[in-house]
C-alpha cells in the first residue's frame, strides 16, 4: 500500500495504472418530508450534506459542522438531531423532517408565524434549526416555562441574540397547542 493524495491509501497496482481507488458505498432508503428517497451513499457523508447537496433542501443550514450550534437541526423519526453529526447511512429506514416539511402547503406553521410576531429572528441563519428544535421542545412537553424552554433550546445558538423572541414564540405556540 502507498499513500496517494493526502489521506488516500491506494495499492501499487492502482497507482501504476493511474486508476482512482473505488470507495465503498451503501444504499439507503428513507423518507424526507414524507417523500421516499433511495440513494447510494458514501459512508462518510453526513445527513446535512446529503440534504443540502444531493437533495437540494438548503433550508437546513451548515453552521459549525461540529454539532455545537444547532443550525442543522432536523427531526429523525420525530426526535431532533444535529444533521452535521448524523451519518446519512444511519437514517436507512427512518423518516427525516426538515424545515421545508414543516408547512408543506405554503401556509406558515404557527411557530413560524410566532417567530415573525415576536421578532425572533434577525439575520435568519439559525431560524430553521431554532424552529425545528422549538417544535421538538413543544412536542416533548418541555415548553411549560421560560426557564424550561431555555434549557431545552440551549443547543441552538443565535449570534444575533434573538433569544427573548425565540422563547416568547415557543411559549406562545405551546400555550395555543394546550388550549
Amino acid at each position: 500500500m502507498r499513500i496517494g493524495a493526502p489521506g488516500v491509501v491506494t495499492s501499487a497496482r492502482t497507482q501504476a495504472e493511474g486508476v482512482a481507488p473505488t470507495r465503498p458505498t451503501v444504499v439507503a432508503s428513507f423518507t424526507v418530508n414524507g417523500e421516499p428517497v433511495r440513494l447510494t451513499l458514501d459512508p462518510r457523508e453526513s445527513l446535512l450534506d446529503v440534504l443540502r447537496e444531493r437533495l437540494g433542501l438548503t433550508g437546513t443550514k451548515k453552521g459549525c459542522d461540529q454539532g455545537q450550534c444547532g443550525a442543522c437541526t432536523v427531526h429523525l423519526d420525530g426526535r431532533r438531531v444535529v444533521s452535521c453529526l448524523t451519518p446519512a447511512v444511519q437514517v436507512d429506514g427512518q423518516a427525516v423532517a426538515t424545515i421545508e416539511g414543516v408547512a408543506p402547503d405554503g401556509t406558515l406553521h404557527p411557530l413560524q408565524q410566532a417567530f415573525i410576531d415576536h421578532d425572533a429572528l434577525q439575520c435568519g441563519y439559525c431560524t430553521p434549526g431554532q424552529v425545528m428544535s422549538g417544535l421538538a421542545c413543544i412536542a416533548e412537553g418541555h415548553a411549560t416555562s421560560d426557564d424550561e424552554i431555555r434549557e431545552y433550546m440551549s443547543g441552538n445558538l443565535c449570534r444575533c441574540g434573538a433569544y427573548v423572541g425565540i422563547v416568547a414564540a415557543i411559549r406562545e405556540t405551546a400555550n395555543r397547542a394546550e388550549a
